[in-house]
């Protein structure tokens, strides 16, 4: 039997947000361990598409979902999904950093604690591996028990990303992850993001086309709602099959 390399499944996904449809039949796959890109304009539907791979959309109000959206071969919606569960399997990285108000150290440990670890000897081991593993031990070895609102907005961001990685998800979703950073501190998270492909699945909500196709394998173009074309990211950007796709990544529209 052929083995589907898949961990991402969506068919005929729609979404609603009360009487307003913000995804329409969105039909796709996410290879494991792979760097899938989404690109498009504004209001798109992008963010609201990765939220439902962790069903941070059941957070909003009236909100709707309707299709097939399996992890892991697994449909994620249906009654009795323990949600606690799936988020601890596929961490979120947010636009802006949000460091927890504690030291370096109690950010990473935050989620650990609450999924049961509670001897000091493996709090610290998982602490200095996910720090070593965002890329961030080197910096801030000798803060750890400093605020983290101290560190810059880039390693900020690296915490945010050691905190998600200290629960061993198995999927990354970063939902333009250096928007608020400056160049030096995108390029870390662009070279972060290339390295943690190798033991996780990265799906990154980005406005910045040049960043796509720099750190993604796949990339899939978004439109009012729609996922218009989905591919590999080399052919999406240099022999897209859909005019609006073509339009967009040669800036033609945006």
């Amino acid at each position: 039997m052929e083995t589907d390399a898949s961990i991402i499944k969506t068919e005929n996904l729609n979404l609603w947000y009360a009487e307003k449809q913000a995804l329409v039949d969105i039909t796709m796959k996410v290879k494991r361990n792979m760097v899938t890109a989404l690109i498009g304009p504004s209001g798109c539907g992008k963010s609201t598409l990765i939220r439902t791979f962790n069903r941070m959309n059941d957070l909003i109000d009236d909100c709707r979902v309707e299709g097939k959206l399996l992890i892991d071969n697994e449909d994620i919606n249906r009654p009795g999904t323990d949600v606690v569960a799936i988020r601890k399997k596929i961490g979120m990285v947010f636009q802006k950093p949000n460091p927890f108000p504690k030291s370096v150290y109690e950010n990473v440990a935050y989620g650990p604690r609450i999924h049961g670890v509670r001897e000091k000897k493996d709090l610290d081991r998982i602490v200095k591996k996910s720090l070593h593993d965002a890329a961030l031990w080197n910096e801030v070895k000798d803060r750890l028990h400093e605020p983290a609102t101290g560190l810059s907005g880039g390693q900020q961001q690296r915490l945010c990303i050691a905190r998600c990685l200290a629960v061993e998800p198995e999927i990354i979703l970063m939902d333009e992850p250096c928007s608020a950073l400056d160049p030096i501190a995108t390029a870390k998270i662009e070279n972060l993001i290339d390295v943690l492909k190798k033991d996780y699945t990265v799906v990154i909500v980005t406005h910045n086309m040049q960043q796509a196709a720099r750190v993604s394998d796949f990339t899939g173009f978004m439109y009012l709602g729609k996922l218009i074309e989905f591919g590999e990211t080399t052919q999406i950007f240099e022999n897209p099959r859909e005019e609006l796709t073509a339009n967009y990544v040669t800036g033609r529209f945006g």
